[in-house]
């Protein structure tokens, strides 16, 4: 391990020829080759309803037509779940923030490992400390906010993953917005698809009698079919309760795919171009080289076992897998050569010693969240979703 743990570090600081590291792998659907898939479904610019995302790449030299399965923000969300899930288990220490809130009964939490923006995100830029002061008057958050791009340590000490997927603190004033792009980067698309239909309704068992209820005081009450305003208020469709027949009517079905790729780099010149102060030179290399392994760590616990959920239709068997070094090319080619880092296990086992250099290096590193609840206002407002929660669904119909 110290020998991948040395060479990695080489590479992330431009000291050795490695110019990334690559991960190329192969799926097939669990049903078998052939069997379809279900693509995320987008809005679609000029489009009146969903669509799937296609687009033409070249593969092998030939151009050909690929469906996106999972698009790179999705695979780094699914990296980032499996992080959280390990620092829960305690099998791995991640410094995060941590903003808990209780509203109608309920325990929520949001980290920067799950939040849409990650730690600059509104919740935390809104959120405050357990005694009560805003979360950008405290140490950590006037440290987090104030950072600039000539030094990173801040996020490194209590964010790091954000160095690692990539952060933008958008809402600030745009000469102190501060941008890290990802270092890690990976994707999964299907080759030729060929599109499919299918038809979706609902069976009404009991025959419920009438197109349309009404919203009463106790629930509802079914009305006629008029669809005329009542006394007591607007009729509503009877699938706006859950009741009713709604016939079958054709949409978008999944896609039959010739292959199944996901690819994903981890690219050392996105880690050399983290700067951090006036750190010494040990601390530098044993930083870069701890978030290179923070990021094989998620991609190993993501994507290393047998099989990956992507989505409801969407049940992948992994079918080969290769990791790889890539170097500065050699007589127009790229030089590859194997990474053995095939378990999540040996992915963990690197980082703690990666974690263990850079705490040698000068690195404080701590072993609890940054812990934060929501100011009032968010509060309120989170509350009043809860409040309201399925009621908006319904009156929409």
């Amino acid at each position: 391990m110290e020998a991948l743990y040395e060479r990695l570090a080489e590479a992330a600081s431009g000291l050795s020829a490695d110019g990334a590291i690559r991960v190329v792998a192969q799926y097939e659907p669990v049903a078998g080759a052939g069997a379809p898939v279900a693509p995320p479904t987008v809005k679609l610019k000029d489009s009146d309803g969903p669509g799937q995302l296609f687009e033409d790449r070249w593969v092998g030299g030939q151009r050909t037509r690929v469906v996106l399965l999972d698009q790179r923000q999705s695979q780094a969300n699914r990296c980032e779940t499996a992080l959280l899930e390990a620092v829960d288990l305690g099998d791995v220490v991640v410094p995060h923030l941590a903003l808990h809130v209780t509203a109608e009964g309920r325990e929520l939490r949001m980290t920067n490992l799950d939040a849409p923006h990650r730690s600059r995100d509104a919740y935390f830029r809104d959120a405050l400390d357990e005694s009560g002061v805003k979360f950008d008057e405290t140490d950590t958050g006037r440290a987090l906010r104030d950072t600039g791009t000539s030094d990173v340590r801040a996020f490194l000490e209590w964010a790091p993953s954000d160095l690692v997927f990539g952060l933008w603190d958008s809402h600030r004033k745009r000469r102190v917005q501060l941008k890290v792009p990802r270092t890690y980067t990976s994707e999964m698309v299907g080759l030729d698809p060929l599109s499919g239909k299918r038809a979706a309704g609902r069976f009404d068992k009991w025959n419920f009698p009438g197109d349309n209820v009404e919203l009463t005081a106790d629930g509802w009450r079914p009305v006629d079919g008029t669809g005329k305003k009542s006394s007591k208020g607007k009729t509503l469709k009877a699938s706006a309760v859950g009741h009713g027949m709604i016939p079958p009517v054709e949409g978008m079905g999944g896609v039959t795919v010739q292959a199944i790729e996901r690819n994903a780099t981890l690219a050392t010149a996105g880690l050399r171009a983290l700067r951090f102060g006036d750190a010494s030179k040990e601390y530098v290399q044993a930083a870069r080289a701890l978030l290179a392994a923070l990021a094989l760590v998620g991609d190993r616990l993501a994507f290393a076992g047998p099989a990956v959920r992507l989505r409801s239709g969407c049940d992948l068997l992994l079918v080969s897998e290769r990791i790889e070094w890539v170097g500065r090319g050699h007589e127009g080619v790229a030089v590859t050569e194997p990474l053995e880092l095939d378990t999540a296990g040996q992915a963990l086992e690197l980082f703690e010693f990666a974690r263990s250099r850079a705490e040698e290096a000068g690195l404080k590193w701590s072993k609890e969240p940054v812990r934060l609840r929501p100011n009032s206002q968010v509060q309120q407002a989170i509350e009043r979703s809860f409040r309201l929660e399925g009621i908006g669904e319904a009156e929409g119909e």
